[in-house]
């Protein structure tokens, strides 16, 4: 982190008191140009479309006569937005409406919806309930059972990333052995990774070890996922392409950021059991 970055000001790794009462202020909006700089992803004109899906698990607030309600959540901030909500301080912000009174769950689900739409600087959805548990893709093929060695656990290297243009497939394939590290605390993150794929075939043990060098790497959720989807995409030039990674559950929430190629339809929305 350097001296101009807005991470620094976050509450992650400091004492923070529990919120008392409803406050919009507690979230923390992130300039998604940061990460992508890094990936050479400048301006507005982006080579892939998605959102950053949230299950949100730890919900609840006081009804007009004071009794408490509780529900799930299911949020969408769509890659297009600005900025990036970061995770401790949308935990803080939904844990700041347990002891405020709304008169109906709408009012409630309203008020979620302005409140990220304006920090993320673009329309987020809210619905309450979450996807099905499921085993996403039933067509990915596993590669984390392949025999090979592996020795380098970040940064994330591209390099090892390769591709048969002879050879054109129509794929998916999956690892549960995403792990990246919070920028801010060195936190571990987990996930699991589904890419689906149209295109030179991707060779698969160069795509496990690509994806295991990501172990020791600090980067927000999102950025991993657009970091993949874009080294893919300058490996392989595939005709379809999408990448979603269903990270695990912390503090009442888990992501889910899908990237796809412009026009491609999203992923359907699902949990892992893991999650």
């Amino acid at each position: 982190m350097t001296a101009n970055d807005p991470t620094t000001d976050l509450p992650l790794g400091r004492s923070v008191d529990y919120p008392r009462e409803y406050d919009a202020a507690l979230l923390f909006p992130i300039p998604r140009a940061l990460g992508r700089e890094e990936i050479g992803l400048t301006g507005d004109a982006l080579p892939f479309a998605g959102h950053d899906r949230w299950h949100c698990y730890e919900l609840g607030w006081l009804d007009g006569r004071g009794k408490p309600r509780v529900a799930t959540a299911t949020l969408a901030v769509p890659a297009t937005s600005p900025n990036l909500v970061e995770s401790k301080s949308l935990k803080l912000y939904l844990n700041s409406f347990n002891a405020t009174r709304f008169e109906h769950a709408d009012a409630v689900r309203e008020r979620i919806t302005a409140d990220l739409s304006r920090a993320a600087g673009a329309p987020v959805s809210v619905a309450f309930g979450l996807p099905p548990i499921d085993d996403g893709d039933d067509r990915a093929i596993p590669i984390d059972d392949l025999d090979v060695a592996i020795d380098h656990y970040g940064p994330p290297r591209a390099e090892f990333l390769r591709a048969d243009a002879d050879d054109l497939v129509e794929e998916t394939l999956s690892s549960a052995l995403l792990k990246s590290n919070c920028p801010v605390t060195g936190q571990p993150d987990w996930a699991r990774v589904v890419i689906a794929y149209s295109g030179p075939r991707i060779d698969r043990e160069g795509l496990l070890r690509y994806l295991v060098s990501f172990r020791d790497h600090c980067e927000f959720h999102e950025q991993c996922v657009e970091r993949i989807c874009s080294d893919l995409l300058s490996l392989a030039n595939p005709q379809r392409l999408s990448v979603e990674a269903r990270y695990t559950r912390r503090g009442g929430l888990d992501i889910n950021p899908v990237r796809v190629l412009p026009g491609m339809p999203l992923p359907t929305p699902g949990r892992d059991e893991r999650q």
